[in-house]
């Protein structure tokens, strides 16, 4: 229904990083959704093709930030999208490790592993740059094999801002889309131990979002 409602009132324009094979959508084990913006974002799910979400329904998990999992509308919201949804907290404590324990051979884990949301001024609430998490890596490690796809956002500022009531139609979306092989990507970094797995991913998200973000979608109409 969301996917309709959002094509309905949004124009999309996707691409991809790199010319796609032609089941890119099958065989996804980790979507992570990068430059995290806003609590809109769930309106890219009219990006996506149908029958992926509609596979995707029945299996994904994903690990949402407890300060946002607890707020009344938007933590029912991600609750009725995604079931086994799980609060964490901010922390790499027990409860991301209850999270990784849970997640069956056959889940998709779906994911912003910023964690926290840019404001209009470029940094999270608390001022500070944004940056990728390196739980992504555990997620990934975890995995081990199957396909990782990477949405990259052009932002979505300008419908809605953190903190902000309300949201503005009709305004163009842009997202790029990259999918990788999970067990590829992980030999890229060598014999890195786990720890340093963690930081190497993330500092090469960051890299790749810096590199293939579309332009601001703020700048469009």
């Amino acid at each position: 229904t969301l996917n309709i409602l959002t094509r309905c009132c949004y124009r999309f324009e996707v691409k991809w990083v790199q010319p796609p094979p032609p089941d890119a959508w099958q065989g996804i084990r980790v979507f992570a959704f990068l430059n995290h913006t806003s609590l809109m974002e769930p309106l890219f799910l009219g990006a996506l093709p149908l029958g992926f979400l509609w596979d995707a329904a029945t299996r994904t998990t994903v690990p949402g930030a407890d300060i946002t999992m607890n707020r009344r509308f938007a933590g029912a919201f991600y609750k009725a999208f995604a079931p086994r949804a799980m609060a964490i907290s901010r922390k790499r404590d027990d409860s991301w490790q209850a999270f990784l324990e849970q997640i069956q051979p056959t889940d998709m884990v779906a994911l912003a592993p910023e964690g926290r949301m840019m404001r209009a001024n470029g940094l999270d609430k608390t001022g500070k740059p944004m940056s990728v998490r390196g739980g992504i890596a555990d997620i990934l490690h975890q995995m081990g094999q199957g396909r990782f796809l990477i949405g990259y956002s052009g932002g979505l500022h300008h419908v809605n801002q953190p903190g902000q009531k309300g949201f503005k139609l009709f305004k163009t979306l842009r997202i790029n889309f990259e999918v990788l092989d999970i067990a590829t990507y992980l030999a890229s970094f060598g014999e890195a131990s786990p720890e340093e797995l963690r930081t190497l991913v993330a500092r090469d998200l960051e890299a790749r979002l810096r590199q293939y973000k579309p332009a601001e979608s703020s700048m469009l109409p």
